[in-house]
């Protein structure tokens, strides 16, 4: 156990390099709390103290400067616990709302039916899902759309020279 803070913060420095993994690796105990630490994708060294909530500190190169970022993290435990209590009692109050809201009436839901009825009756009538079409109706669609000129077909063509407008150098000038 390390009481002299250069000391204290030399042995987490040395601790911290020793980790080669982005996995945490337990290195130790600070004021009660365990201590991770893992290596980020860019090689910075993250360190987590750990208990009912984690609370994590990117470390840095200086030893009393990483001790005072941990401190600084402890200090704002009360209040994160604070607004940790306010979101809970928010999420409480919005589910207890939603309980209240779900036992009462849909209050369009006569006009929904309606006009789900009607929306299913016009739709029945322009035939818009293939329900109802006669098989000679849909023989005369294949066949209308066998006859129409493929514009795919039209591409592939050589083009034939001489055809088609081609504007002559005095009118590209004018543009």
């Amino acid at each position: 156990m390390l009481t002299d803070k250069e000391n204290a913060g030399a042995a987490l420095i040395d601790a911290v390099t020793d980790v080669k993994s982005t996995d945490p690796v337990e290195i130790g105990h600070y004021r009660g709390f365990p201590m991770t630490a893992e290596i980020t994708a860019f090689g910075q060294y993250t360190l987590r103290l750990c208990g009912e909530m984690t609370h994590s500190i990117d470390l840095g190169n200086d030893p009393r400067g990483n001790l005072v970022r941990i401190e600084n993290v402890l200090e704002k435990i009360p209040e994160r616990m604070r607004a940790t209590q306010a979101q809970l009692d928010n999420y409480i109050q919005q589910q207890e709302a939603a309980k209240a809201e779900l036992g009462k009436p849909f209050p369009q839901e006569q006009e929904l039916k309606d006009k789900t009825a009607r929306l299913v009756e016009l739709d029945m009538e322009l035939n818009l899902d293939g329900h109802g079409q006669s098989e000679q109706d849909m023989d005369q669609q294949v066949v209308a759309k066998r006859e129409r000129p493929s514009v795919l077909e039209k591409l592939k063509r050589p083009p034939v020279c001489g055809t088609g407008e081609r504007k002559t150098n005095h009118e590209m000038e004018e543009r």
